[in-house]
Formats: C-alpha cells, structure tokens, sequence
C-alpha cells in the first residue's frame, strides 16, 4: 500500500473503486465492503479515466481493478472492436499504463490514497519485466531469454528458434508480454530436426486475424507455429522454460496462491490435461488439501511453497494483493514462480487459509480488513 493510503486514514476507510461498473469484480467488493460495516464504495469506471473525467475525494482509499469485460474500454485501449482479438496488446499496455498514472494523479492531486502502486502495475503487466524483477530477487522463475530491459526484442518466429537454440531449451512457453488469462500464449515442444509441435488456443481466421478460443489445440505444422508467432510478435514477445509441473491423476497441476498485505492468505489448485491449467480453458479446480499432503509426503515444506508466493509479492511492496502462479515441480518438493498478477483476485466463495488471519474471509473481504487493520494501526500509533 503507497504511504499516502496509510496518511488519509480517517476514523474508518472510505473507498472508492476504479473499474467496470457493475462487473462481477466490483459487485464482489462492494459485498466485502458492505459486509465489514462499511459505507459503500464509490465506483469511478476505466471510462471516465480514459475521459479526462475521474475524480476522487479526500481522505478516499482509491483501490483499482480490471478494467476487462467492457467493450468500449476494451476499443479505447487496444484499438480492437472484437474483444476475442489477440492483437493490440502493446497499445493496450501504453494506454492502460497511462490510465494507472492518470488515477494516481487524481488521487494525489485529492489528497486520496492507493492500495496499487502505478510503478508497480507497469512491471506486473510486462511478464519481461516481472520476470527480470523477480529473478533479481532471488524468487525462483522458469530460466528465460528474453527477461529484463537489456534483453533482445523477439521479431519473428525465427528468433524464438533461434533463442531455444541458443539456451538448450527444447520445450517453452511463449507469451505475449502483455498478455492475460493465456491469450497469445504457445507451449512449443521440440524433439530433434523437423520435429516440433503447439499447444494453444489461438485461432488465425483466413486472412491472418488472430483470435482468442476456449478450444485448446494442438498444432504440429510449422508453418502455421510460425505464422501465429510472426503476427504476436509485434506486440513483444516473452520466451520461458517449460518447466515440468507436478501431476495429479494424470494432469497437469499448479495453483493460484494470492497474498494480501505481504501474507498469502488464499490459495487454489488448478489441473488440466493441457499445459494450460486456466479455468476458462477447461482447467478444473483440484484439492488443495491433498497437494499440501502431497508436498509434505515428498519431503517438501508447504510453509515455504507460501513463503515463496509471499517474497514474490514483496516484490512489489505498495501494491496491497497479488495473485501469485506457483508451479508445483515433478516430485512436490520444489517450486517457481510462474506470473504475478495484479488481478488475480477474482476467486469467488474462496476463504482463507488456515493460519492466514483470512479464516472465513473471500479474497477481497481479505483486502478490505487489511485495510481497516492498517487504518487501525496508524490511529493507535498517532495517539501513542
């Protein structure tokens, strides 16, 4: 949280959200909010900010989401009418950025507070970035080419073969560096001369558009690989390990770990016969209980699994919540941080976890008394 939230706090938060109104994202915080006591929040749309037309008041706890599931935000920041289109993501990027600092402006400029750092959003949302970041310290990441600014840029699927080459990785994942929720994003595997095969679930229409589907697909024809990558490429490109997750029943496992206010307090399994475990690509939600057995039986330490998700997130120490992907290795005993998200909240009916200090608490009821007990903390201390 940036010292200015803990500055404003008055008798009890007042707060205001940036994001779509009405969305499920927001209706699950206002939820939270009402459910503390709290008056409601105020909602302040990715619209209006695009407009000129935000404005918060003082003393106001500013906390920002998604700006997702809105079509005309979506037209505004990528240049895309289709939201199933996989292009725009750079322009996204500049423009959604440029919104971030846009709020943060008008928070200061109110004497309002921020529970998202502007800085930090702008690493969170280039996996390059992330990555170099996270790696400096010493956060355990899958190897990679292109982290970090001094990295060459990606032009071409050329480049990508070239730099598995170059590293000795015959499997990796290939990512949009803006990307989200695995749009744009390839799991390419090699196995000697002409012998190279995708999985993805982007779609390139016949005249070379490329689309989001939530059909997962194998791809083993070279030529349609390395047209799929020449058009993301545009956009910048992030090249990483494959590194080979822990199964369960036959399936890929890892999980969505998020931490609040530095404690990571919620935590999901997610499995799929795909390299792919999200949700929407028909990822399944498995048992939590049962991988922390798991990790425990392999001589692992599921204290420090967490523990790992929790330096992750120190990573970016005025951003109150993160979604950490923590990839379970073969074997349970060791992990590595796959992406840190700055709305990997969206959880529904998830409470915390035991020991967390979230027990019985959804992810943003979590956020919501973080920030009470912050507001509570600094008024005790200013009456000390």
């Amino acid at each position: 949280m940036s010292p200015s939230a803990s500055s404003t706090a008055g008798p009890a938060p007042r707060f205001a959200v940036v994001g779509v109104p009405g969305n499920r994202r927001v209706t699950l915080f206002q939820d939270a909010v009402r459910a503390a006591g709290l008056p409601a929040a105020r909602v302040v749309s990715w619209l209006e900010v695009l407009r000129g037309e935000a404005s918060f008041l003082p003393g106001e706890t500013v906390r920002m989401d998604s700006p997702g599931e809105d079509s005309e935000v979506e037209r505004l920041l990528r240049g895309v009418g289709d939201p199933a289109r996989v292009e725009g993501t750079a322009r996204w990027y500049a423009g959604f950025t440029s919104a971030v600092r846009t709020v943060a402006r008008a928070a200061a400029a109110a004497g309002a507070g921020l529970l998202d750092d502007p800085d930090d959003v702008a690493v969170l949302f280039d996996k390059r970035l992330c990555h170099a970041v996270l790696d400096g310290a010493g956060v355990p990441v899958p190897a990679s080419p292109t982290s970090g600014v001094a990295a060459p840029v990606v032009r071409d699927w050329a480049d990508v073969r070239g730099r598995m080459a170059d590293h000795g990785m015959s499997r990796v994942f290939v990512k949009l560096a803006h990307g989200s929720s695995a749009s744009g994003v390839l799991a390419v595997e090699t196995a000697g001369p002409g012998r190279i095969r995708a999985t993805t679930s982007v779609e390139r229409d016949a005249s070379g558009r490329l689309f989001n589907s939530l059909r997962v697909r194998r791809i083993t024809a070279e030529p349609e690989i390395a047209a799929i990558v020449d058009a993301l490429a545009p956009d910048g490109l992030h090249i990483e390990r494959w590194l080979p997750k822990a199964t369960r029943h036959g399936r890929a496992t890892d999980l969505r770990v998020v931490v609040v206010a530095g404690r990571a307090t919620h935590a999901v399994v997610r499995t799929s016969h795909s390299p792919m475990t999200n949700l929407h690509l028909g990822g399944e939600r498995g048992d939590l209980d049962a991988v922390r057995s798991a990790v425990e039986a392999a001589g692992g330490s599921w204290s420090e699994a967490l523990a790992v998700c929790e330096r992750a997130a120190a990573c970016f120490p005025d951003t109150l919540c993160v979604g950490v992907d923590l990839l379970p290795s073969t074997g349970w005993r060791r992990f590595a941080v796959g992406e840190v998200n700055a709305f990997g909240d969206l959880l529904p009916r998830l409470t915390g976890l035991p020991g967390s200090g979230a027990e019985g608490l959804d992810t943003y009821a979590a956020q919501v008394a973080a920030v009470q007990n912050r507001a509570r903390n600094n008024r005790a201390t200013a009456t000390a």
